[in-house]
């Protein structure tokens, strides 16, 4: 099994020069063998607030209709996010897109202070994807932040936590400390997507990586590059390479 982390630069309110970041990213983890990847928190649109109710996406918006074909054509899971309208509520949510042509949503459970302005949060969807007898699980952003996330995650058997993010740099030391101890304390796999360039203002700390379940940092990304961090998985042992987006 082969997992992609995708680390991005988004375009402020530039959601078509997003999305061909996206399908060239998704072609370029195609070609090494994945069978998912993973991109940040709000990777379509970029992390936006104020300007959410003017980029929302549905869940059966047109807009995601490439990167269903590209999940069809390469047999790949692809997590992308965006602001998700559901019925008349907005979401900081992701969208698992699926080989078979499904889509379903995660929604993020534990928002930023600032965040509950614009969206609302929910626990009602937490969908688990299993691969190859493994069961992933999903984390957005401030979801890694509250130990009662992992701790859920755990107790529904998850063996690959995934946590797309945006953070900032002079945030990058908590977020490997936070994201090291689960994988340590319930013993799962863990892989992390972020941000580089800017976004909202604010620059991203990238560093996207991967933990096993033993806590050891397997391999990850810089902070300044885009890219892919592809991490293999033979027989019980994992092993990393990253691969450069220009």
């Amino acid at each position: 099994m082969i997992l992609a982390s995708a680390q991005t630069s988004p375009k402020r309110y530039d959601i078509s020069a997003n999305l061909i970041d996206h399908y060239s990213l998704i072609e370029l983890a195609s070609k090494h063998g994945a069978d998912l990847i993973l991109f940040p928190e709000l990777s379509i649109t970029g992390y936006e607030r104020e300007k959410a109710k003017e980029l929302i996406f549905k869940k059966d918006d047109s807009e995601l209709n490439e990167l269903r074909k590209l999940s069809i054509k390469n047999q790949i899971i692809v997590i992308a996010g965006a602001p998700i309208q559901i019925r008349k509520d907005l979401y900081i949510g992701a969208f698992i897109i699926k080989p078979d042509d499904t889509v379903s949503i995660y929604t993020k459970q534990f928002l930023h202070t600032g965040e509950d302005i614009y969206f609302k949060s929910s626990f009602d969807y937490n969908p688990v994807i299993e691969i190859k007898n493994e069961r992933i699980s999903l984390a957005i952003c401030a979801d890694i932040n509250n130990q009662k996330h992992p701790e859920n995650a755990k107790m529904i058997n998850t063996t690959i936590y995934l946590a797309d993010i945006f953070f900032e740099p002079d945030d990058m030391a908590r977020a490997y400390k936070t994201l090291s101890s689960y994988a340590e304390k319930y013993s799962m796999n863990v892989l992390m997507s972020n941000y580089t360039g800017q976004s909202w203002g604010l620059d991203g700390g990238g560093q996207s990586g991967f933990w096993d379940k033993n806590d050891n940092l397997i391999s990850n990304l810089n902070d300044t590059d885009s890219g892919l961090l592809l991490i293999e998985k033979v027989n019980n042992d994992w092993t990393g390479k990253t691969v450069k987006y220009e």
